[in-house]
C-alpha cells in the first residue's frame, strides 16, 4: 500500500499537467499570477483548498500542489527558515501552493512580492478550539495532544487545555490568544487578502467575488466569464469531501461553552475576540 501510494504521489504532478494541457489546450503556463492560499491550522484550510482547485478550472494553472508547506513538522519539531524557502521557490510555475506559514520575514518579503496572490483564512477562536479538540481526539492519532487529550475524562476538561495551553512532560501547546498572534500579523499585511471562514461560509458569493478581483488587480484577467467562474467555484466547494471533516459550522463553539469556558476564555484571551470583529464586547 505505501509503495502504491508513493507511485501514485510521484506520478499526480504529470497527470494533472497532461489533463491541464488538454483542457486548456496550451502547453505553457506562466500567464496567470503566482496564488499562494495559507491559513492556521482548524481555520477552514481545506474550504480555501476546495476554492484554489475549483481555480484550475478557471484559470489556466496545472494542478494545486497535493502537499501543504508548514511550519511545524508533523512530529513537532519547527523548520527552518530557509528549509520554508525553498519549498516556496519550489513550487512549480503554474502550480498553486498552499500551506500553515507564520508571517516571518522571510516568508512575507518572498509571498508579497510584486505580482503574486496571497489569501490567508481565519476563523472564530471559539469554533478553531472545538474543531482543534475534536481533530486530536478523535480524528488524527498522529497528532501531539491525541494522546493527553484522550487522558482527559470528558471534552470540557480538553477544551479548557486548549484555552489556557499547556507545558508540561515534554507536552507544550501554547493558549489561544498566542496562537492569534500569528493572525494578527498576517492581517497587517498589504498584498495578503485575509478570508474569514465565516464570511466563506455565510456571504459566499460575494466573497469568492473578492477572491477572485485579488486576482485581477495583478493586472491579468480571468479568462473564463465571472459568473460562470462564480458556479464552477461554489460547485467546487464541498466541505464533506475533506477528510477532516466535522460540521463545516459557523457558531458551533455555542454548542460546548459553558459558563466556565467563557469565564476561562475571557481571562486568557482579554479582548481578542473584539479585535478580530467577532464581538463588540466582552458580554457574550
Amino acid at each position: 500500500m505505501g509503495l502504491l501510494t508513493n507511485l501514485r504521489r510521484e506520478l499526480r504532478p504529470a497527470g494533472k499537467t497532461a489533463q491541464a494541457i488538454l483542457r486548456w489546450r496550451r502547453f505553457s503556463f506562466d500567464d496567470a499570477p503566482p496564488v499562494f492560499g495559507n491559513s492556521k491550522p482548524k481555520s477552514g484550510s481545506h474550504l480555501l483548498l476546495q476554492i484554489l482547485n475549483g481555480f484550475t478550472q478557471i484559470m489556466p494553472y496545472r494542478y494545486v500542489e497535493a502537499d501543504p508547506i508548514r511550519t511545524i513538522n508533523k512530529d513537532g519539531g519547527r523548520r527552518s527558515a530557509d528549509r520554508i524557502l525553498a519549498d516556496l521557490k519550489n513550487i512549480p510555475q503554474g502550480v498553486i501552493g498552499w500551506g500553515y506559514l507564520e508571517a516571518t520575514k522571510e516568508n512575507v518579503s518572498f509571498l508579497t512580492s510584486s505580482g503574486r496572490v496571497n489569501y490567508f483564512i481565519y476563523r472564530d477562536p471559539r469554533d478553531m478550539l472545538v474543531s482543534q479538540v475534536f481533530f486530536a481526539t478523535d480524528m488524527h492519532e498522529e497528532h501531539g495532544m491525541h494522546e493527553y487529550y484522550k487522558s482527559l475524562p470528558d471534552f470540557s476538561a480538553r477544551l479548557k487545555v486548549a484555552i489556557t495551553g499547556m507545558d508540561q512532560n515534554g507536552l507544550k501547546m501554547v493558549s489561544v490568544k498566542q496562537r492569534y498572534e500569528g493572525v494578527f500579523q498576517w492581517l497587517e499585511q498589504k498584498n495578503v487578502m485575509c478570508l474569514r471562514f465565516e464570511d466563506l461560509i455565510n456571504n459566499r458569493d460575494a466573497t469568492l467575488h473578492s477572491m477572485l478581483d485579488e486576482v485581477e488587480k495583478t493586472g491579468y484577467k480571468i479568462p473564463t466569464p465571472r459568473e460562470e467562474a462564480l458556479s464552477i467555484l461554489i460547485e467546487a466547494i464541498q466541505p464533506r469531501k475533506s477528510h477532516t471533516f466535522r460540521s463545516g459550522k459557523t457558531g458551533d463553539w455555542r454548542e460546548y461553552f459553558t459558563a466556565e469556558h467563557k469565564r476561562l476564555f475571557k481571562d486568557i484571551a482579554g479582548d481578542l475576540l473584539i479585535r478580530l470583529g467577532y464581538e463588540k464586547n466582552n458580554d457574550w
